[in-house]
């Protein structure tokens, strides 16, 4: 089983390309537990008045993509969630979102879902639930000492970027919505200031699927790669 990035995006009739990984392996988990659909834990946070319109895309969306059973679960910024939202399923998905609430939403479950991956369940993150998978979570901001370094509405109620510790799924810091909000900008001056240790930044509408191989990209976008060397920050691209 494998941990699913995406780097955000949505549209009414988009065909789901970045879910089908995700969705056949929980499928095979569901089999194994004697289920003929698979049972998918959707966490989301926030929404406000358009709540139930933000859960419903999700619902839509997975069973759009494949044959499934999404439980969709929400609570409010600044709440958590109770670890009862990860009894009995096959797949995990955290949405998008404020990601510092995100974090907040999940904290209490971290070492379960820790556990649960460690035993095979497959996890996908969506925007903000691909932004805390890492070790060290950028969470958001959009200056470093009042330098810019992304578009102010990037910065999550944040001004200086800043690194939380997350649910260690993987352990690369990790962006989003790369290309079209001009994140990765971020990321590379996060990774020059020493604030991690390099990283990701995830187009939309694309998945990078972390498991026991290689890293292995799907969609439409590229996935950006930073590293450092003696020479400074290196950027390249994993997919496109």
């Amino acid at each position: 089983m494998s941990i699913h990035l995406v780097g955000g995006g949505r549209s009414d009739d988009y065909d789901g390309e970045v879910y089908r990984v995700f969705l056949a392996e929980a499928t095979r988990r569901a089999t194994l537990s004697g289920r003929g659909v698979p049972r998918i834990g959707v966490l989301l946070v926030g929404g406000g008045e358009d709540a139930e319109e933000y859960a419903a895309s999700y619902r839509e969306q997975l069973v759009r993509t494949a044959l499934c059973e999404p439980t969709v679960s929400w609570v409010d910024e600044g709440l958590s969630f109770a670890s009862a939202v990860l009894t009995g399923i096959d797949g995990l998905l955290i949405g998008g979102g404020h990601t510092p609430s995100y974090l907040t939403a999940v904290e209490p479950l971290i070492d379960e879902i820790r556990l649960l991956v460690a035993d095979n369940l497959p996890y996908l993150g969506f925007s903000a639930g691909a932004m805390i998978a890492a070790d060290h979570a950028i969470i958001g901001g959009w200056t470093i000492g009042d330098v810019p370094v992304s578009p102010e509405d990037t910065g999550e109620d944040l001004d200086e970027v800043t690194i939380a510790e997350g649910i260690g799924l993987v352990d690369l810091a990790i962006d989003v919505h790369a290309a079209q909000w001009g994140t990765l900008s971020r990321l590379i001056a996060a990774t020059e200031a020493g604030l991690v240790d390099g990283g990701v930044a995830i187009d939309e509408f694309t998945v990078l699927i972390v498991g026991d191989g290689e890293l292995r990209v799907e969609g439409t976008g590229s996935v950006w790669k930073v590293t450092t060397n003696d020479d400074g920050v290196l950027v390249g691209t994993l997919g496109a």
